[in-house]
């Protein structure tokens, strides 16, 4: 089993916006990691406090992951400028029942949430710089 992340953002607090930001989310993460849904065994997703408007499972419910357990809940409100700090954002966890290593695991950061992915680059370049 691995774990692929993700995280985007959605333009409105209000449940189109939220289910199309997910929507498109769980796409990218399907199609990047060739991900096929009957081995996914379960998804949690979190939002920012500002956006309260809806579930982001419904999402995966409107993509047919009826038997998928789903949960959700909210990150904490961590304030800007702090990078990670991203609001209106969805964030994202499947656990995948592939043989793949993690290491091939490709996570995916859409929208506003792409703040994340530099700021995780960073302590990544940092870390591999301290292990040589």
């Amino acid at each position: 089993m691995r774990g692929i992340r993700g995280a985007t953002t959605a333009d409105r607090n209000d449940s189109e916006a939220i289910v199309e930001a997910t929507g498109e989310l769980l796409a990218e993460m399907i199609r990047l990691n060739q991900v096929d849904p009957e081995e996914v065994a379960f998804a949690y997703f979190t939002s920012t406090p500002d956006l309260d408007a809806e579930f982001p499972a419904l999402a995966a419910r409107q993509l047919g992951w009826i038997d998928v357990p789903l949960l959700c809940g909210h990150e904490l409100a961590v304030r800007l400028p702090n990078p990670r700090g991203v609001r209106q954002c969805i964030r994202v966890v499947l656990l995948y029942n592939t043989d793949k290593r993690q290491k091939e695991m490709r996570h995916v950061y859409l929208r506003g949430a792409q703040a994340i992915r530099r700021d995780l680059d960073r302590h990544r370049t940092h870390l591999e710089g301290v292990t040589r």
